[in-house]
């Protein structure tokens, strides 16, 4: 072989590492970036569950007022609040089963603000009440937020796991240590639909 060839084969070599490193910091690059939107997302998630938290109390106080005989009914909704307040998800971090308990101690508060909300029905005074009015009209509106973060969440995480799962990202993922991550999934039993009876 002579001093040509091997100069050309260098010049191989070098332009095929080259072009590795420079595809390599490019996929990396997207990576960090998506799993940076999931992150955001998920911030996003999080701030609309604080809201609603956020709102409980003046609700509670509210109908306390109108229905202070429902203590069984308010120190739900506020042992519910607490609890989902403790529960918090890295999403550096985020396991099927943190989300999972995440998403359930998010729904004690929905169960619990559901009942909170029904008192209401017993008491027309309440129901006519313009701070009632406005608390529930914001809880309402919240909880649209709050399931049109989750679906932009789901959205990031797709779009990252789509990235990290096909080839040729596959390999730098694997390489750089991305991994699949977890979105919201549907609430057990979401899928059998209530049963009403008159």
């Amino acid at each position: 072989m002579n001093i040509s060839n091997t100069l050309k084969v260098i010049i191989a070599i070098a332009a095929i590492a080259v072009f590795l490193v420079g595809c390599g910091a490019t996929k990396y690059n997207a990576m960090v970036n998506q799993e940076e939107e999931v992150s955001k997302a998920w911030n996003n998630v999080e701030t609309q569950y604080q809201r609603r938290a956020d709102l409980i109390p003046n609700l509670v106080n509210t109908v306390k007022g109108y229905a202070a005989h429902e203590k069984s009914t308010f120190e739900a909704v506020i042992a519910a609040r607490a609890k989902a307040t403790q529960v918090t998800v890295n999403p550096e971090n985020m396991t099927p089963e943190k989300l999972q308990q995440y998403q359930a101690a998010q729904g004690e508060i929905t169960s619990a603000l559901g009942r909170l909300i029904a008192i209401s029905e017993n008491y027309p005074d309440l129901k006519a009440n313009e701070n009632f009015q406005e608390l529930q009209a914001q809880l309402e509106g919240t909880e649209n937020r709050i399931n049109e973060s989750r679906n932009k969440f789901n959205a990031a995480v797709k779009t990252y796991n789509v990235t990290v799962r096909t080839f040729p990202t596959n390999i730098f993922a694997n390489i750089f240590g991305f991994d699949k991550k977890n979105g919201f999934e549907a609430e057990a039993g979401a899928s059998k639909a209530p049963t009403v009876e008159f």
